[in-house]
């Protein structure tokens, strides 16, 4: 094969892992509870990784963490003394990974619907941005940024018992067979 080819190659596996790498992070944060993976979690990160809220409004609610160790501090504030959220669940949308050689930089837009161990719901919306490098041989988060886009209390929570908005009158049904 060819180098270009080789370069090429690497980068597909290099987005494959950050994916993945992103994807773990994001499911371990719908979870932080007394059984969550911190060391896990911590160990996704570069050793001297930065975690900041951007822009006025997140970077006043998280602030900024530099270092592994002080990521994973205010990560474990989320689950003690108890656990912060009651249900959580994270979706990344609008994907750019670029890859060069040993670094990588990559932005999501992220909706994040958390209910809270208060019982109270909300709608949140971010642009994540994050850079990434190889560190003892894997992927990890070198720097990751959140900034708000729109946030918002969701009334009555996620699952309530209400009707399923659906059209009135008969309903065409599609002819499915022989497509």
């Amino acid at each position: 094969m060819t180098d270009a080819l080789n370069d090429r190659i690497a980068a597909l596996e290099a987005e494959g892992a950050i994916r993945r790498l992103v994807a773990r992070y994001m499911e371990i944060c719908d979870v932080l509870d007394a059984d969550a993976p911190m060391a896990e979690l911590g160990a996704l990160f570069t050793e001297e990784a930065t975690w900041q809220g951007a822009g006025a409004k997140y970077d006043a609610a998280f602030g900024g963490h530099q270092g592994r160790d002080a990521i994973v501090a205010f990560l474990n504030g989320y689950r003690e003394p108890a656990p912060h959220f009651a249900a959580n669940a994270h979706f990344l949308t609008s994907e750019s990974i670029t890859v060069d050689g040993e670094v990588a930089e990559g932005s999501w837009v992220m909706l994040q619907t958390p209910t809270f161990a208060d019982g109270a719901s909300f709608l949140m919306a971010a642009r994540l941005n994050l850079a990434f490098k190889i560190e003892d041989g894997r992927w990890r988060i070198h720097r990751f940024a959140t900034e708000n886009l729109f946030s918002r209390p969701v009334d009555g929570g996620w699952n309530i018992d209400a009707a399923i908005p659906v059209p009135q009158g008969p309903v065409p049904q599609a002819n499915l067979k022989g497509q």
